[in-house]
């Protein structure tokens, strides 16, 4: 079997939901010498890719697409040290979180996943976060993005003021919004960079923000 063929079947298995298979052939190739570049993007990332299609054309729906994160997330934990060791640099940095008032988290966590399987570093703060944890994690990572995250109209207005704050002190940093309640004429009108009604689109409308700013 060539090397371009193993690293399909990995991806196979992400698309299988076999967390498990993952993991298995993706050591069987890293103990082949396999480059782990390569297993990063083709293993892993590009199945993503194909997720996000299938869920966008209405062929797969939420549970599925959770089943295929999962899966990579196994495979992605068995590369983490083998690409913090190598120096990889990930597509960019993110940060995400709940904004205050707001505990439900399946939406971010999902977006999490999808965001990790793009290649990007994220950094998830959690859920409940008022504005000056924002700023603060903000200070502390120095991500690309930050994506504010609200299931209830009550806290709506908490993601206008996070986004207010953080664009007066960080006005370089792209602020990225989501959730049930949230829509584009929203995100337009607190001044948040962009919206995504789902976290493939997160993931979209990542990459093209991290091209944006590579110039």
């Amino acid at each position: 079997m060539s090397e371009k063929e193993s690293l399909h079947k990995i991806a196979d298995a992400v698309l299988d939901y076999d967390g498990d298979e993952v993991v298995r052939l993706l050591r069987r190739e890293l103990a082949a010498g396999g480059n782990v570049e390569d297993i990063l993007n083709i293993g892993l990332i590009e199945p993503m890719g194909d997720i996000g299609d299938q869920f966008t054309d209405g062929e797969i729906f939420v549970p599925e697409m959770l089943m295929a994160a999962t899966a990579m997330k196994a495979g992605l934990e068995v590369l983490r040290p083998i690409l913090a060791e190598s120096d990889a640099e990930p597509m960019g940095k993110i940060l995400l979180g709940t904004v205050q008032g707001d505990l439900h988290d399946i939406g971010k966590n999902l977006v999490t996943m999808m965001l990790e399987g793009a290649g990007f570093e994220v950094f998830d703060i959690g859920v409940n976060q008022n504005p000056e944890a924002f700023a603060a994690a903000v200070q502390e990572h120095s991500p690309d993005i930050v994506g504010l995250s609200a299931l209830l109209t009550t806290t709506m207005v908490s993601m206008r003021t996070t986004t207010a704050l953080l664009k007066e002190q960080f006005p370089l940093i792209k602020v990225i919004v989501g959730g049930a309640p949230v829509n584009q004429q929203f995100a337009d009108a607190i001044g948040a960079d962009g919206f995504s009604e789902d976290a493939p689109g997160a993931a979209v409308l990542a990459r093209r923000f991290m091209e944006e700013l590579a110039g």
